[in-house]
């Protein structure tokens, strides 16, 4: 496994002097721009992480795969939250320093390199792109994923992300839409890689408020194989900076990918697998977040549409996606900025004529900035 050269587009060092701007305007600046959560650690998981910090699994070197409980705490979350009976379809877990290096490491954990082709959506969160350029892989952009004869048969596909919910559109795709991909993925021969990260994170209605998931029976046909779910615990526990979060499905991919992670120490500290497990456990506080995020986002949504923007709550997910007023995101940029407002320009995420408004922010932040746009 060696790394190749990468480009992109998503650099945030670029929104700089937008936020130079906003940090000027009455009332200095309101960061709508990145998706780092802001409110507080549940205080079970800070518990967890204290009671632990002594434990053999501190002192001592943690395990790759995860501890006993870890484990245990994932299977259960994957039977109470999901659906999904992992040892009923034989699915392999291992546990990740985050979702992001999960993505970034992917394309080079599974061999892939030189002449292989990763299909992934257009418009999607940028580390797909980037982890597949490291691997001297091929990246194959089509606008919808579940449109499977954009990329059926294109020769040497060997890998497809799906991201439901998905950053920064909100779109949710359904069982129905699933199975097509994971059928026509095992058809030639290709994993599917689903990131459900906001997948506690579905404000449909009528939908139970989880968006469905790949190793869903009904999805995957009572089989893991060819299937890899990835989850975080940053946006549904508020622990993005514990880098909590794992892969789960095909038995044989996980195992090798664990032997990998092992030897190159991709491992999360005891302490922290323990804050894991409680993190996945308590079902009361990703609740509690949940009702924060879905007021903030409907806030925002209605005060971008005041502002003139044709916003809708998502599908899913903690972002509203709009087209720029202007039809150039930078412009629109500019303009906010005025306000005193910074969003993501679409550009990072392949759409330079969107904006991605995150919800990420305090309820003061939140009431300030729809007070500016409807001004």
């Amino acid at each position: 496994m060696g790394f190749y050269e990468f480009s992109s587009p998503y650099d945030w060092s670029r929104i700089a002097e937008y936020k130079r701007t906003a940090a000027s305007a009455p009332g200095g600046m309101v960061d709508l721009s990145v998706g780092s959560p802001v409110d507080s650690v549940p205080l079970s998981v800070r518990g967890a992480l204290t009671a632990a910090s002594d434990d053999p699994n501190a002192y001592g070197y943690p395990a790759t795969a995860g501890t006993a409980d870890l484990r245990e705490a994932i299977a259960d979350w994957f039977r109470d939250r999901r659906g999904v009976d992992l040892g009923a379809i034989n699915a392999g877990v291992v546990p990740t320093v985050g979702s992001k290096e999960a993505v970034a490491l992917m394309a080079s954990l599974l061999r892939l390199g030189p002449g292989d082709v990763v299909v992934q959506p257009r418009v999607s969160y940028p580390t797909y792109e980037i982890g597949t350029q490291l691997a001297g892989a091929t990246v194959l952009k089509v606008d919808d994923v579940s449109d499977v004869e954009s990329w059926r048969s294109v020769p040497n596909v060997k890998a497809v992300w799906v991201n439901s919910p998905c950053n920064p559109t909100g779109e949710t795709l359904s069982r129905e839409w699933l199975y097509e991909i994971v059928a026509a993925a095992r058809q030639i021969g290709a994993v599917v890689l689903s990131d459900e990260c906001y997948a506690m994170l579905d404000w449909r209605a009528g939908q139970g408020g989880v968006a469905p998931c790949a190793l869903d029976p009904q999805v995957c046909e009572g089989s893991a194989d060819g299937v890899l779910v990835l989850y975080s615990l940053s946006k549904q526990s508020n622990m993005a900076g514990y880098r909590t979060a794992f892969i789960a499905g095909d038995y044989a991919l996980v195992a090798r990918m664990t032997a990998y992670r092992k030897q190159i120490g991709q491992i999360i500290p005891g302490p922290v697998q323990a804050a894991m497990a409680e993190g996945l456990r308590d079902g009361d506080a990703v609740r509690e977040q949940k009702a924060r995020y879905e007021r903030r986002l409907s806030a925002l949504v209605g005060a971008l549409r005041a502002y003139g923007y044709d916003a809708a709550m998502p599908q899913g997910a903690l972002y509203v996606w709009v087209k720029a007023r202007s039809g150039d995101c930078w412009q629109d940029m500019a303009d906010l900025a005025r306000l005193g407002i910074v969003p993501s320009p679409g550009e990072f995420y392949g759409a330079p004529e969107y904006l991605r408004f995150s919800a990420t922010a305090t309820d003061g932040a939140i009431a300030d900035a729809c007070r500016r746009l409807g001004a």
